[in-house]
């Protein structure tokens, strides 16, 4: 690029040199006075139309920008790697071995609500895919896995899926259940065998209540009250003649 003006220089180095977009009156304080910015800035567009950097006004302001039909060669396409949750790792694995499988019933193995950001995650890479409605009131959906989840995951076919026994020895499940599984267990126990305990006092009691002690039924050889007779043993007097 050759024959720009001294100024059109001048306007090209400050613009290339900034951080952020140039305003006419930034420019002006910059350029030598008398300066016609205007000018200057029309010349260095002229300059510069047809190459693969641009002088362009966005905004009110100028800057140097890449020439749009060059988007392409600019692009580039990254993998970026995304770790699952562990929620979305359990949901894959019961949806892998329990496919078709509606939301509810995943809900209904984890014991937990499941975040709609979860199954969101694995429709978006491609891992489990809408198989249809359950024949069941609301029609849920069901999901399954798809090819691409047995590609990445190196796996022919679903029979081909790890089993129980497999998955122990490879130390991927646990031979017993999580502490606070068993945490949950142990509390629901103690509630229980309290439970069983304030009722068997509350029949206690009950007895204690409801009993006669000393007082005894017409049919026991119990004592009986002073000053009852044993009317068993009273003969009728006759009136003498």
């Amino acid at each position: 690029m050759t024959g720009i003006s001294e100024h059109a220089r001048m306007a090209e180095a400050l613009l290339f040199a900034a951080t952020e977009p140039l305003d006419e009156p930034s420019m002006a304080a910059r350029l030598p006075d008398g300066a016609d910015v205007a000018a200057v800035l029309a010349e260095l567009s002229d300059a510069y139309a047809g190459r693969g950097v641009n002088l362009v006004r966005i905004g009110g302001k100028w800057s140097f920008r890449t020439s749009p039909d060059l988007a392409h060669v600019l692009e580039r396409h990254i993998t970026q790697p995304r770790r699952l949750s562990r929620a979305g790792v359990e949901t894959l694995a019961i949806i892998a071995y329990h496919q078709p499988v509606s939301r509810a019933e995943v809900e209904e193995i984890r014991g937990v609500a499941l975040s709609k950001g979860t199954l969101d995650t694995l429709l978006e890479v491609g891992w489990i895919k809408p198989k249809g409605r359950r024949r069941t009131p609301g029609r849920p959906v069901t999901y399954g896995t798809t090819d691409e989840f047995l590609e990445h995951f190196g796996i022919e076919t679903l029979n081909a899926l790890p089993g129980l026994e497999e998955l122990k020895a490879t130390g991927l499940l646990r031979r017993e259940p999580p502490p606070a599984m068993l945490r949950d267990a142990e509390e629901r126990a103690r509630a229980e065998a309290d439970a069983d305990s304030d009722d068997d006092e509350e029949r206690d009691d009950a007895d204690d209540d409801g009993g006669l002690g000393d007082d005894v039924g017409p049919e026991s050889d119990g004592p009986m009250d002073e000053g009852m007779a044993d009317t068993s043993s009273v003969v009728p007097l006759k009136r003498p003649d």
